[in-house]
């Protein structure tokens, strides 16, 4: 039992790029270069066709993407998610951004994926192009993502929010799977996703009436964090990303990564690989940094 204990954790730290495949401990040699790296900063003046995208943040550390197909209330086309993957990407390599705010207009964040675009398609098609395949790259985000949902977030819209690492709702928002209501099944994390934020009762309740959950009913069922008034939203959100970009990069993604590997293995696995990502943050220059500017009663100048 020892020794597939030891082979699980060496494949979590393998398949997150921490080994170095010619030696048995970690060494995180990409995150904790000795020599400090000059910033990559990217252009994010792209012209989107569904998409409104810009930066924010009074140190200019948080991106924002905005859906906005309105005469589709942001029905989720393949081409808005193309949209979404490459936004997505691109704040995920720009090094001033810290976190990333995904929201879309105060009557709806996202209706769900385009009916009208999946009417006709047949099954060996959805088969072997892996429909809804490139849906996964905000869930594959390294850096924080918050989900900033006014309106309906249903179906494919309810699933992209729960990619996200953490939602704030408009008080006027709802959410749902009513994929049920057109003979089909969440597709892209609604039966997986949603029970491990609500519980099986409850997700069952969701995927098999097709019902709504108001923002108030999510915030109590866990779906949500916090809940606020429609017009203040946003907002909020851009102050939690602002929050979250002022700790350390690294800290921030080892935090998500752990947190994320507690729902896809066992609590002593998960208890080992955490354990081993806080031993590497004594790698870094912002774990030392962090630790005497709270000895020295001032503010950390994170760099790594």
């Amino acid at each position: 039992m020892a020794c597939i204990a030891k082979s699980l954790t060496a494949v979590l730290f393998r398949q997150r790029g921490l080994f170095n495949h010619g030696m048995q401990a970690p060494i995180f040699q990409r995150a904790f270069a000795a020599e400090a790296k000059p910033e990559t900063k990217i252009s994010h003046d792209t012209k989107y066709e569904y998409l409104i995208v810009g930066v924010k943040g009074e140190k200019q550390n948080v991106g924002l993407i905005q859906l906005n197909r309105p005469r589709a209330f942001n029905s989720l086309c393949s081409p808005l998610i193309a949209e979404l993957c490459q936004a997505v990407e691109k704040f995920e390599m720009d090094d001033s951004i810290g976190a990333i705010v995904l929201t879309g207009s105060e009557r709806v964040f996202a209706a769900g994926a385009d009916i009208k675009e999946m009417q006709h398609r047949e099954f060996p098609n959805v088969y072997k192009n892996d429909f809804l395949g490139s849906w996964d790259k905000l869930a594959k985000c390294r850096k924080p993502t918050i989900a900033a949902v006014n309106g309906y977030a249903l179906g494919g819209g309810c699933e992209v929010a729960m990619m996200c690492d953490i939602i704030y709702a408009g008080e006027k928002a709802s959410f749902g799977q009513p994929e049920i209501n057109l003979g089909t099944i969440p597709g892209a994390g609604g039966t997986q996703r949603l029970v491990r934020a609500i519980g099986k009762s409850k997700a069952m309740e969701l995927v098999l009436t097709g019902d709504k959950m108001s923002a108030a009913e999510a915030e109590k069922a866990g779906l949500v964090s916090k809940v606020f008034p429609v017009d203040q939203l946003v907002n909020e959100s851009i102050k939690l990303a602002e929050k979250i970009s002022s700790h350390s990069r690294v800290a921030s993604m080892m935090c998500k990564d752990a947190v994320n590997t507690s729902f896809e293995v066992g609590l002593t696995e998960g208890l080992k690989f955490e354990k081993r990502l806080f031993h590497s943050t004594f790698a870094t220059a912002d774990r030392k940094e962090g630790m005497t500017a709270f000895l020295e009663k001032r503010p950390p100048k994170y760099t790594d």
